[in-house]
């Protein structure tokens, strides 16, 4: 049982809201009911576990993918990156590594470093991090706007 935030925080940190379609992909169970139960019904979210992702054929404009463990990440990183829409949101969530309670050990826990390189050769980039509870955290890349004609 993980000590997730209250489910409004959750929502809102993750801006779920502004959202049209979202994937979640091998999110917890508790997750997953929050995410499904607390938002808005008009906004269709699918689940997937880790290794069916490449079944779920739509985009989303909205793709949280949960990943504590080094081990099989490339291939779910690079998976959940093919399902993102353009102008969409990816959010990574894994453990911390100074923490005791997840079950994948500090050592081969991914950190904001790897997920920063795993996405560098997209262009994507790290704007904002989320705490959904005192063991997790999420990360959200996104692809920069490019330059105006100005180079504004």
């Amino acid at each position: 049982m993980i000590p997730f935030r209250s489910p409004a925080e959750i929502l809102g940190r993750l801006e779920l809201p502004s959202a049209t379609r979202a994937l979640l992909v091998a999110a917890p169970p508790e997750l997953d009911a929050i995410l499904t139960g607390a938002g808005d019904p008009s906004i269709p979210i699918q689940s997937a576990a880790a290794g069916a992702i490449r079944s779920v054929k739509e985009s989303f404009d909205f793709v949280l993918l949960w990943q504590e463990d080094r081990v099989g990440s490339r291939a779910n990183l690079e998976a959940a990156l093919k399902r993102l829409a353009p102008g969409g949101r990816l959010w990574v969530a894994t453990a911390l590594k100074k923490v005791q309670g997840p079950r994948t050990p500090a050592v081969h826990r991914l950190s904001l470093e790897d997920l920063r390189k795993a996405f560098e050769k997209d262009g994507m980039v790290c704007d904002r991090e989320v705490r959904l509870s005192a063991w997790h955290t999420a990360y959200r890349f996104v692809r920069p706007d490019p330059p105006g004609p100005r180079g504004r």
